[in-house]
């Protein structure tokens, strides 16, 4: 072959394959389902293949259920479906990984799952799988004033992403099995309410936002325990995006008019999500509009934008907005979410030459099992399709489409 010929034939497939990688839908929203799903995530099975009760996977099950719901597409549907099933026995037993003696909030986010598909199906496997999670919580350790220990193993503490593990969950079966159970309404009041007075961040320190440490320890004798309330060192991002989830998926799952039993949640929850929805739009970066991984130290050297936080505050404020729990009148928090979804579609998601969606900076993992400290956060690696991260992009993509 000529050597001009063989020249241009190169240029031509590199063209192509730029097309390839280049090339993305219209909707990121079925971008992130159908990546996640062609890569297997989210099925209820770990990387070997065996049952895994995830809370990665009941937050991308959740995405999926509303994806599905605004498309029709049964795919979506048939993949909650499968990765229920994955994890549930036909007699309704909750198996692979989940143990109820470690009493852990993590694996209870798979609860909504079951509540959906009972909902849809009736089938009371579905209703014996979400009574395991329940009773669990009748019996969860908690601290001297009500909080549930985010795991038994961490005594007295409590972590922002305990209530979206837990809560979320909490409100729906009581919603959908217990309506009128008044005392289980005002038990998640005083979950919610527990963690954001325990965490709240003091005017008076340094770098203060007014938003919320990632957790606390109520016998504040941890390591990282504050003097005052036991609270931690740093507001991380994604401990905070959890929290700001559950506050509107609460919201939502008690209903714009809620019966008198759950009307004093309402009105809790909307103060603390407006409290801290315009601190958290505060909080972003001024070029960017993204966030800060440790958001109580911007701008430090090793500090670095994470993805999943800043999409869960994405999903988290055009929701509030959208259902008219904050107030937008000036249209500048939705203007921020818009810069923010911006600069996560241009910079954190990565076209693959197979179709699919990659996703970028995701830290692998957030706890306070350590020092809590700044250095422990940076020093976290970052994951590739991390589906904590793909996940919330998922439904920060469901809101920011429906702008449109």
């Amino acid at each position: 072959m000529p050597r001009f010929t063989l020249f241009a034939l190169t240029l031509t497939c590199l063209s192509i394959s730029s097309t390839l990688v280049s090339a993305r839908p219209s909707s990121y929203a079925v971008w992130a389902a159908d990546s996640a799903i062609k890569r297997g995530q989210g099925n209820g099975l770990d990387s070997s293949g065996k049952a895994s009760v995830s809370y990665e996977h009941g937050e991308l099950q959740w995405g999926l259920r509303l994806l599905f719901e605004r498309t029709g597409n049964q795919t979506y549907y048939n993949y909650i479906q499968k990765g229920a099933e994955n994890i549930v026995f036909p007699n309704g037993t909750v198996h692979g990984n989940y143990k109820l003696s470690d009493f852990s909030l993590d694996p209870v986010r798979t609860g909504p799952t079951f509540l959906y598909l009972l909902s849809k199906t009736g089938e009371t496997k579905y209703r014996t799988a979400a009574d395991t999670f329940r009773t669990q919580l009748n019996g969860h350790p908690r601290t001297a004033q009500g909080q549930f220990w985010h795991k038994l193993r961490y005594p007295n503490q409590g972590w922002l992403d305990g209530i979206y593990m837990g809560d979320v969950f909490y409100a729906q079966y009581t919603k959908d099995l217990q309506p009128t159970n008044a005392s289980a309404w005002a038990d998640i009041n005083n979950q919610f309410n527990l963690m954001f007075q325990n965490t709240l961040q003091n005017s008076t320190v340094p770098n203060s936002a007014g938003l919320l440490y990632h957790g606390y320890d109520f016998s504040k004798t941890t390591v990282w325990a504050s003097a005052d309330r036991g609270h931690s060192p740093e507001v991380w991002d994604r401990a905070l995006g959890w929290f700001m989830m559950a506050l509107v998926d609460v919201l939502d799952i008690i209903g714009p008019t809620p019966p008198a039993a759950q009307q004093q949640l309402q009105t809790s929850l909307l103060q603390i999500l407006r409290t801290l929805a315009p601190r958290v739009k505060a909080a972003a970066d001024k070029d960017s509009g993204v966030w800060w991984l440790v958001i109580s130290q911007p701008g430090r050297s090793e500090n670095y934008f994470e993805s999943s936080g800043s999409a869960m505050f994405v999903y988290s404020l055009l929701k509030a907005v959208r259902r008219g729990y904050v107030s937008d009148s000036d249209g500048s928090i939705v203007a921020a979410m818009k810069k923010a979804y911006e600069y996560m579609a241009n910079n954190w998601v990565v076209a693959n030459s197979d179709g699919t969606m990659g996703w970028t900076n995701t830290v692998q993992v957030g706890s306070l099992d350590g020092a809590g400290d700044f250095n422990y956060y940076v020093g976290v690696p970052t994951d590739l399709n991390d589906l904590k991260g793909l996940a919330a992009f998922l439904l920060a993509s469901l809101e920011y489409e429906t702008l449109s």
